[in-house]
């Protein structure tokens, strides 16, 4: 005989025409207050009571990042889907379109402003190094519609091969590397390289904190700049760099000068060994941390490998959220607009995440998949559910448990090849025969002595 199953469900959600501004269980983490605030802050709120207002609207564009596979009015349904029973409004297209530029960049910039930073962490392995938060710096590039208007601030970067098809918008960021979370971050055009939009980052830097980085940014004036933060830095620098050896250290470490700032500099051959070969490599890195006993010159170079945790939180923020897509907006503040939108729910994924990890405190948060937990919170928008926290509280929530359940398993030391995938580029493609196979490794590191110049 056939059966059947009959479940009702209860959703708690902003009244009358506010109930489709929220993010699911992720509003907890950005509650109705905290956006008001920020329209107040500045000055976005609506004069008059719409059908669009602008707390709904901030929702909406922190939705659409969330969906970036579909346009703003499929948006807005997934926002309505749960609302079943509740009058909600039909916007049409050009209605949500003057209502994100009534909004502006504004609120947005403030709420990533308000949110950014590193997660706090009950001591979970793979966020400190010896009493030091462990951070990266880094730059990308975010593609843009090629449209005139867009042009007239973003431009196309030039190649080897005929340049990007499209215009692009540099991104630098600087990031906890143990949960990933957005200390800071500024972006324009990419007529302006990553060393010059660097120094609006050092803001965020402090004393108690290691800055890993890459030959891009061993400047000596920028190097300088970074130590007079009080935080640390690991950088590498290139091999052909001249270091004068001013005292050599047990550890095979030497002191040395970049300029008028002094720094530890270490050699090192490493070798990577799988089933397909060896590859060996120098590097030359370069540290604030001048005490080789407490820093020993052997835990500085497994710790510059953490620098690559930059590359992932990118990858997630390029393929998993946008899917390799062009940006939506098509103008240039429209594009500012989409990018402060697209860090704030970076951030607030980033930040369930932790919440969740922390529960645990023997947990690298490495284990964490960003996939779930993105995927787990577009459920949670669908369903309206979670919008408004239950009276008991929950740590962890529905997202946090997904991600509890699913861990992935602890990282193992794998290498692939570095190679452009994506068919418009402005990098020169390797061809065909690259072995694009990820392969288990096994490294060996040996501090060479350099000879007295």
């Amino acid at each position: 005989m056939d059966t059947q199953s009959v479940t009702t469900r209860t959703i708690t959600v902003a009244g009358g025409r506010y109930a489709p501004g929220h993010l699911g269980e992720l509003t907890q983490h950005l509650p109705f207050d905290m956006v008001d605030e920020a329209l107040t802050a500045t000055r976005a709120t609506q004069t008059r009571l719409r059908d669009l207002p602008s707390r709904v609207v901030v929702y909406l564009l922190l939705a659409a990042c969330l969906f970036s596979e579909v346009g703003y009015p499929q948006v807005w349904r997934k926002l309505a889907a749960g609302l079943a029973g509740i009058p909600t409004a039909t916007p049409t297209p050009s209605a949500l379109a003057q209502a994100r530029r009534r909004v502006g960049t504004a609120p947005l910039h403030w709420l990533f402003d308000l949110l950014r930073g590193p997660a706090a962490t009950i001591r979970q392995p793979g966020t400190r190094w010896r009493g030091l938060l462990v951070c990266a710096i880094d730059g990308t590039t975010l593609t843009v519609p090629d449209n005139p208007r867009i042009l007239t601030r973003l431009t196309k970067q030039n190649g080897n091969h005929g340049g990007t098809g499209y215009p692009q918008t540099r991104l630098v960021a600087l990031l906890a590397c143990g949960t990933r979370t957005l200390i800071d971050a500024v972006f324009g055009p990419t007529t302006t390289g990553e060393t010059t939009y660097t120094p609006q980052l050092l803001r965020s830097l402090r004393a108690g904190m290691i800055l890993l980085a890459d030959r891009n940014f061993a400047a000596k004036a920028l190097l300088a700049d970074i130590a007079t933060t009080g935080a640390h830095v690991l950088v590498r620098l290139k091999n052909s760099r001249t270091t004068p050896i001013l005292t050599r250290y047990p550890d095979g470490s030497y002191l040395s000068v970049l300029g008028g700032l002094r720094v530890r500099v270490i050699d090192a051959e490493i070798t990577i060994t799988t089933t397909a070969g060896r590859h060996t490599g120098t590097y030359r890195l370069a540290t604030t941390l001048l005490d080789p006993h407490r820093h020993p010159a052997s835990e500085l170079i497994t710790l510059y490998h953490q620098r690559w945790e930059i590359e992932t939180a990118y990858l997630e923020l390029k393929s998993s959220i946008l899917g390799g897509r062009v940006l939506r907006a098509r103008t240039p503040d429209g594009v500012e607009q989409e990018v402060y939108a697209l860090l704030v729910t970076y951030q607030l994924l980033r930040t369930a995440m932790t919440d969740a990890t922390n529960t645990r405190p023997d947990l690298d948060p490495d284990r964490a998949s960003f996939t779930i937990a993105w995927q787990t919170a577009r459920d949670q928008v669908v369903q309206a559910a979670g919008v408004i926290a239950d009276t008991v509280i929950d740590l962890v929530g529905t997202i946090g448990r997904h991600v509890l359940t699913d861990l992935m398993p602890a990282r193992r030391l794998r290498v692939c090849p570095r190679i452009v995938k994506r068919a418009i580029s402005k990098y020169q493609a390797r061809g065909p025969a690259i072995d694009r196979t990820s392969y288990k490794a096994t490294i060996g590191i040996d501090i060479l002595t350099p000879a007295d110049p």
